[in-house]
């Protein structure tokens, strides 16, 4: 299990960079003023320069995919229930999600900030969740469907 979440991990890494990318490219595209934000302008102060800033945001989306990619691995322990398996894969995600929005600026530091970035986490998990839920019933509904036509033939 060690190896498999290791693999899942260093998968993860480059798709959260890739996935950073994009989204700075979709607000420089969004803000359409002709420059390319690369990073929230509050982390040139916290870290220098804007090269290291960029350097940071690189090594925290790389951690934020392999988080995500390590985690997506919980879904595979046969023995927990789904109750289980959705619970620490939440706290999971969740903390480690948070952790590097927070460091990163990609969400404002204030409570309300906080209620937002949790209310859309959260509203974009259970939407991933039903989603997943409905093709693992569908997937089983299949196997239980071809159990069944081969016990009556």
């Amino acid at each position: 299990m060690k190896k498999k979440i290791l693999m899942r991990c260093l998968f993860g890494a480059p798709v959260g960079l890739a996935i950073s990318y994009a989204i700075t490219i979709a607000v420089s595209l969004i803000v359409n003023d002709g420059h390319y934000y690369a990073i929230e302008p509050g982390l040139i102060s916290d870290f220098g320069t804007e090269m290291n800033a960029v350097l940071i945001q690189a090594v925290c989306s790389l951690l934020y995919g392999a988080a995500c990619g390590g985690a997506s691995a919980i879904w595979e322990m046969e023995n927990w229930s789904l109750l289980k398996m959705t619970v620490v894969h939440l706290v999971v995600c969740s903390v480690a999600i948070f952790t590097i929005a927070y460091f990163m600026r990609w969400m404002p530091h204030n409570l309300t900030g906080v209620f937002l970035y949790f209310g859309i986490f959260f509203g974009i998990y259970l939407f991933i969740w039903i989603v997943q839920f409905w093709r693992m019933k569908k997937r089983i509904e299949q196997m239980n469907d071809k159990v069944r036509q081969r016990t009556t033939l």
